[in-house]
């Protein structure tokens, strides 16, 4: 995104110094591929980008994991009190990979795990994993053994950008690149399309309300679930209707960019090890 050029860097240990957040509000929004750099010229000048390395985007990829039944994608599309997803993240500029846990109980407090991963594992738990998974199911009334019956579902790969607001008064991600693949090496790819998260405090974001002049409202997407009920119009689209009449609609007649990944592929590539999680 060359629009990010006229902004100051900032470094990882910087950005989560002035910006850790740990009380927030998230919100995203889809934004038009064409329309991003209206939004980025309209951010004050004193907005910095992250930079690693000279270089400003990064390379992310995330497995889902799920049940055969979908129990996790079931459980947001309801939505439900209780739910729980389940993903690697890997940063594949660097070459390493989490494991992240989310939980929400019946008070609707969200509780998220996440752990150093062995990058050529992953795309499949190993029995460790399911072990910490199992604790976690305890925690919101999911039975144990569920965990043995997890294996992965469906696999995003984006590029990622993250503003600091002036002031440390919150954050955003941009992702584009966009692309969504199941196991079987079906999928999407929407290039067109940019998912912008904001991070604030209680007031909104600097980010935000530069999206709000240019006419962009937030949008309930997940890249699980709404990727999932766009590749297979047959489960509870509900949540995501909107999107899946618009940007999302001829998701299941497309087709990936890359191919899958095999354990074996070389994933040398440079991102942070916690970038703007």
């Amino acid at each position: 995104m060359t629009a990010l050029g006229r902004f100051d860097p900032v470094t990882l240990d910087g950005l989560v110094a002035e910006a850790s957040l740990l009380t927030r509000v998230d919100r995203k929004y889809v934004v038009p591929r064409d329309g991003l750099d209206e939004v980025i010229a309209a951010l004050d000048p004193r907005t910095r980008v992250l930079e690693i390395d000279g270089a400003r985007e990064f390379a992310y990829e995330s497995v889902y994991f799920d049940t055969p039944d979908l129990l996790s994608f079931r459980m947001a599309a309801q939505p439900r009190r209780r739910r729980f997803k389940l993903r690697t993240r890997s940063y594949l500029d660097t070459g390493t990979s989490y494991l992240e846990i989310k939980t929400r109980g019946a008070r609707g407090t969200t509780v998220k795990d996440r752990g150093e991963y062995d990058l050529q594992h992953r795309d499949r738990l190993t029995d460790d994993a399911r072990d910490d998974v199992a604790d976690a199911f305890a925690t919101i009334g999911v039975a144990a053994e569920r965990a043995g019956d997890l294996d992965a579902t469906l696999l995003t790969r984006y590029r990622r950008a993250t503003l600091l607001a002036p002031d440390g008064s919150g954050r955003a991600t941009v992702d584009t690149a966009l692309e969504w693949i199941e196991p079987d090496g079906r999928g999407f790819a929407l290039p067109e399309l940019a998912i912008v998260e904001t991070k604030s405090g209680a007031s909104p974001s600097d980010v935000d309300r530069a999206l709000w002049r240019t006419g962009h409202r937030p949008a309930t997407v997940s890249k699980y679930a709404t990727g999932l009920a766009a590749l297979h119009p047959d489960l509870p689209r509900n949540r995501w209707s909107r999107l899946l009449r618009g940007p999302f609609a001829d998701a299941h007649r497309a087709a990936p960019q890359t191919p899958t990944p095999t354990n074996e592929e070389d994933s040398s590539c440079p991102v942070p090890t916690s970038a703007a999680a």
